[in-house]
């Protein structure tokens, strides 16, 4: 009996680990046509099987490239191929982002998997995001300066508001190892020109910034930054622990807004507070603070000399007696 290609076992392994916390069910993959999530659906249509799960893959086209519905209907083909029900879901983007053309996209594809997988009453949406894509997620966050959160890059398992369970299970996999599965499996994936243009900072960082530091520093940089990932993620489960067993006790709800404790933030140390403090105007406004003005905001706490109220995005915030209160604009 002829062995196993490595990197057949190793995506299918990866795949297996994944699925074992899904519920026995319907599962969508995110189907592209490229090597990883094409390595990705041949995975999921093996190892599903054998746990009695259904498997659909759905292919967003983003309309965004001329031939892009070709593309896609190619990339359905090969599902079916694969005894994968395949759907090719035609989307548009937003040109007036204000992120850009690649938040905009991801933002209509993920949005686009979320009601797919809803009409299809399935339990979890897996990805094929691979250890590379995690690599250049952190160092982008770097360069951002945008602190911890940004450096954890994409979990490997997340459930949304809707109790929808979303799945990477190509973590720990290298992008190589995905093209060489697709190579043992003789299926053709195709190559997304836009991972060649350099517009994009993603494709800079892949093509340029990466090599360099291999080059420069040694190999292993996009192992070291996944664990990067790995270590913050955990650090960040632990103090969201923390935070959802304080915050009933020092938040109390105020006149368009919310109030916290002066005393109770005061008693924690920096990493903990500044935390509660983005925590709360997240919760309350839906809007994210910055590194700056979470700062401005712990010196209500930490410095008050009677400054007067600070402009947040969606709010206000300002000391009032032994309350920091924020309220809605």
């Amino acid at each position: 009996m002829p062995s196993l290609d490595p990197a057949i076992a190793e995506v299918r392994l990866a795949v297996r680990n994944a699925l074992v916390a899904v519920p026995e069910t319907r599962v969508i993959v995110g189907l592209s046509g490229g090597a990883d999530s094409l390595a990705l659906t041949a995975a999921v249509a093996f190892e599903a099987t054998k746990l009695g799960m259904s498997v659909v893959a759905a292919v967003v086209d983003h309309g965004l490239q001329s031939g892009s519905d070709a593309v896609a209907q190619r990339a359905a083909t090969q599902a079916r191929e694969l005894d994968v029900e395949a759907m090719v879901l035609a989307i548009e983007v937003d040109d007036q982002h204000p992120d850009g053309p690649e938040a905009a996209a991801r933002a209509a594809r993920y949005a686009a998997l979320a009601r797919f997988a809803a009409a299809e009453n399935a339990t979890a949406v897996l990805l094929g995001h691979t250890l590379d894509d995690q690599a250049e997620t952190v160092l982008l966050g770097l360069a951002r300066g945008s602190g911890a959160a940004s450096l954890q890059g994409m979990a490997p398992s997340r459930q949304d508001g809707d109790g929808m369970l979303w799945l990477r299970p190509l973590l720990t996999v290298r992008r190589a190892t995905t093209v060489a599965f697709c190579a043992a499996s003789a299926l053709p994936f195709w190559n997304d020109p836009h991972n060649l243009d350099t517009r994009y900072a993603r494709v800079r960082v892949r093509t340029q910034a990466l090599p360099v530091l291999e080059a420069e520093i040694g190999p292993g940089i996009a192992e070291a930054l996944a664990r990067t990932a790995e270590q913050l993620r955990e650090d960040a489960e632990a103090f969201d622990e923390m935070i959802h067993e304080t915050i009933e006790d020092i938040v109390e709800h105020a006149e368009a807004g919310i109030s916290v404790s002066v005393a109770a933030l005061a008693a924690n140390p920096a990493a903990l507070r500044n935390r509660i403090l983005r925590f709360v105007v997240d919760s309350e406004f839906g809007v994210s603070l910055s590194r700056s003005q979470t700062v401005e905001v712990a010196r209500l706490v930490t410095d008050w000399s009677g400054q007067g109220p600070i402009d947040l995005p969606a709010c206000s915030a300002r000391r009032a007696g032994g309350r920091i209160v924020f309220t809605a604009r």
